[in-house]
């Protein structure tokens, strides 16, 4: 048995199996299944090879890819290549976090349920919010609960959504309201942010929530104090769905009273890997401590005195009352959660300010640097790390011919929104370096 990398189905493990459950042949086994429906010859596949051989042939087809660490990259929309510390992969790959699940045990899950608890404090830290919760899926779905979460609590069915939060986040919620017979309105963006006046106009007394992202989809900074002067203005919440590493210098939302305050932990210690998996984070105020989501961690001390860590206010709804529930998401991103703990540890507090600085310099250079060659931008409010390029022709063209020079360019805005095709959102992170973004200008110009 040594010799596999796995265990094998020996043909003495099946005959003892179809001996217990008491049929002869796996032929016997599948008896009940009609000939007309049950497939009969030889698969289409290509005949089996020796490992060493098809450890080859999947190497050969894996490097026909191309990755973020060949070519620069700039494309962003949700999912960004930063800067993880090599710490991040020695603690999370130990035995002990990457095969725990979820810690219903905690007298044995002292050292994950330790790890949760500081992903919540560095959470609350960076939004200026009071509590946060052990993680959900990703930033769209705890937009989403949020959402839910304040339809529940107001007993009122209209959301309010700015068109400058992520289109995917709004698809999902979209999705999540049509079940519970909710009423999603998007509010029309101008020039880049959420319009104040289209959104005063479509307040009323249904509304539950009012929803925006700092920095938006367009990678603008929102005015959420005009924005929060809007939702508060009868008892309507105030969702907030933000990048947190840019809290590493833009005002927490939750100095804006800001209700709830969502997003995704991607940014911290969490590679693109493909789009996934993620971290989101959902974080509140106090006063909505009790109608969270999910779990959270809380910090006691034992018998004799020594401190500890439990799982606390985990709504029991969510297991015996299910109606009455907040959310049917009982679980968390706990392996990933505590990745963007160890990268947060690790890169501290000025660290991630710097870090932060860094993506607002380095987009502010390659934006400056655009302008004098002579390609418009679009909008005009202050940006984080992402900006929209307008330009002569598809970006779904152009960012072909930047393949070809060896870069990974924008997002075309055109999947998401019919007639801007020819519009690329542009991320640039600290990882970019003064000659990549002197390559990507120069690329841009030949493709004029």
């Amino acid at each position: 048995m040594s010799e596999h990398r796995y265990l094998p189905l020996t043909e003495q493990d099946q005959q003892e199996m179809l001996e217990t459950i008491g049929v002869s042949s796996v032929e016997e086994l599948f008896s009940d299944v009609p000939e007309e429906v049950a497939f009969s010859g030889a698969l289409n596949v290509p005949p089996s090879l020796k490992e060493t051989a098809l450890m080859k042939h999947m190497q050969e087809l894996s490097d026909k890819n191309v990755n973020v660490k060949q070519y620069p990259s700039f494309l962003g929309a949700g999912v960004y290549e930063h800067y993880i510390p090599s710490v991040v992969n020695h603690m999370l790959l130990r035995s002990e976090f990457f095969t725990a699940y979820t810690p219903y045990q905690p007298e044995i899950s002292q050292g994950e349920l330790q790890g949760i608890f500081e992903f919540q404090t560095m959470i609350c830290e960076l939004t200026g919010m009071d509590i946060a919760n052990s993680s959900m899926y990703d930033g769209p779905t705890a937009l989403t609960e949020a959402a839910m979460m304040s339809c529940g609590q107001t007993k009122k069915k209209q959301i309010l959504v700015s068109a400058c939060v992520h289109p995917e986040a709004v698809e999902v919620l979209k999705t999540n309201a049509a079940g519970q017979g909710l009423d999603v309105v998007v509010i029309p963006e101008k020039e880049g942010v959420t319009d104040i006046d289209a959104l005063s106009e479509a307040y009323s007394e249904h509304t539950s929530c009012v929803i925006v992202q700092y920095p938006n989809f367009f990678g603008q900074i929102e005015d959420l104090e005009a924005v929060e002067a809007v939702a508060h203005q009868d008892k309507a919440h105030f969702i907030v769905s933000s990048n947190p590493l840019s809290l590493g210098v833009l005002q927490p939302p939750g100095a804006f009273g800001a209700d709830v305050v969502t997003g995704d932990a991607q940014p911290f210690g969490i590679p693109t890997q493909l789009g996934g998996p993620h971290c989101g984070y959902f974080a509140v105020t106090k006063k909505l401590m009790r109608k969270v989501p999910g779990r959270l961690v809380g910090e006691t001390k034992d018998e004799n005195g020594i401190r500890g860590y439990v799982l606390t206010l985990q709504a029991r709804e969510q297991h015996i009352r299910r109606e009455k529930a907040t959310s049917n998401i009982c679980s968390n991103q706990a392996l990933n959660a505590l990745a963007a703990s160890i990268a947060m540890s690790a890169i501290g507090k000025y660290g991630l300010e710097e870090m932060a600085e860094q993506n607002i310099r380095k987009a502010h250079y390659l934006k400056q640097r655009l302008q004098d060659a002579g390609f418009a931008i679009y909008g005009s409010s202050p940006s984080f790390n992402e900006f929209v390029i307008d330009l002569p022709k598809p970006a779904q063209e152009v960012n072909k011919e930047l393949f070809d020079k060896g870069i990974i360019g924008g997002l075309d805005l055109g999947r998401f929104f019919k007639g801007r095709e020819s519009q690329m959102l542009t991320a640039v992170t600290e990882l970019r370096t003064k000659e990549e973004l002197d390559a990507f200008v120069e690329a841009l110009e030949g493709v004029k």
